[in-house]
């Protein structure tokens, strides 16, 4: 299936699960919860960059909490509430933002739980997922690759591909997509390579750094934020072919149609004011608070992904 074809048919699924309302005016699920709580649980990942990760002063900060942030203001415009920020004063009262770190493997379990109220970070939707979770209209296409060292004399990589991968090891992050697909990449070399599951992707690119393992399997926007962010990050590269699609959403509790309603149409709002575009532009284009520039246009796919949400042309 053509990536725009599934694209497609993701985005015209998640239109589908809003069409149900609740009774007007009566408050349920995850909206009468925040109401009654008093905040709302943002679940983040520590070292996505640059989705979702922790700027030098240790706050959580990247492109998937942009878009949470606007997701979480009209939640509380639409509860008659003020957005607080995190580190505001006890005084202020309104909605607060709370945010929660998630590992990889926490991510689904949290949101299922209650634990968070929207999980925002470097999330796949998928038909597996999205048995247990609802996800809102996909932000970022990625893919998988591989990053592996620059060759000790230059020309090239120690890798070019998986297909050169036989018999040596290939550290990944438990609990993700990524690890599926290498898990059964990793079966089609002779002989087999062993894959490592590790607790995040730091622990993975760790081990890439201390020679434990050959190559780091993650997505491709992932791997490049690794080099752009890391001082030794210039002794590796990206290779390969495309190993799997990823298609990024914000993650939400399923069954739950005026919350999937109040999501729809935030994005719709911030495709419409250029806000999706704007923050894409602070994060792939511009200087991002590491220092770094990612240096990454929007792709085709997704500039026509977010005109069908209202970006004006």
């Amino acid at each position: 299936m053509k990536l725009t074809s599934f694209v497609t048919g993701l985005t015209l699924a998640v239109l589908a699960g809003v069409t149900a309302h609740a009774e007007e005016g009566v408050l349920t699920g995850t909206l009468k919860t925040i109401q009654e709580r008093g905040t709302i649980l943002i679940g983040y990942r520590t070292a996505a960059i640059p989705f979702a990760f922790l700027n030098k002063g240790g706050q959580p900060v990247g492109f998937s909490l942009d878009i949470c942030h606007g997701i979480a203001a009209d939640v509380a415009k639409k509860l008659n509430l003020d957005l607080v920020e995190a580190d505001a004063p006890d005084w202020q009262k309104g909605v607060r933002i709370t945010y929660v770190p998630v590992a990889p493997d926490e991510r689904l379990p949290k949101v299922i739980a209650g634990a968070v109220d929207l999980e925002c970070g470097s999330t796949t939707a998928n038909a597996e997922r999205a048995k247990t979770a609802a996800f809102s209209p996909v932000f970022f296409l990625a893919g998988v690759k591989l990053m592996v060292p620059l060759a000790p004399a230059g020309g090239g990589t120690a890798a070019a591909s998986y297909r050169d991968l036989a018999g040596k090891r290939v550290a990944v992050s438990k609990g993700t997509t990524t690890d599926t697909v290498v898990q059964r990449v990793a079966k089609s070399v002779s002989p087999p390579f062993t894959v490592i599951e590790t607790s995040n992707t730091d622990d993975a690119y760790a081990m890439l750094v201390a020679g434990t393992a050959d190559a780091f399997a993650s997505d491709d926007i992932l791997l490049s934020g690794f080099i752009a962010a890391k001082p030794e990050g210039h002794k590796f590269a990206v290779v390969g072919d495309y190993l799997s699609y990823e298609p990024y959403a914000i993650m939400y509790r399923k069954d739950d149609p005026a919350f999937a309603d109040l999501v729809q149409a935030s994005f719709q709002h911030m495709a419409e004011d250029n806000v999706l575009s704007l923050r894409y532009r602070r994060w792939f284009l511009d200087q991002i608070p590491s220092g770094e520039t990612l240096g990454l246009p929007m792709s085709a796919q997704l500039s026509e992904m977010y005109r069908a949400l209202g970006q004006p042309d």
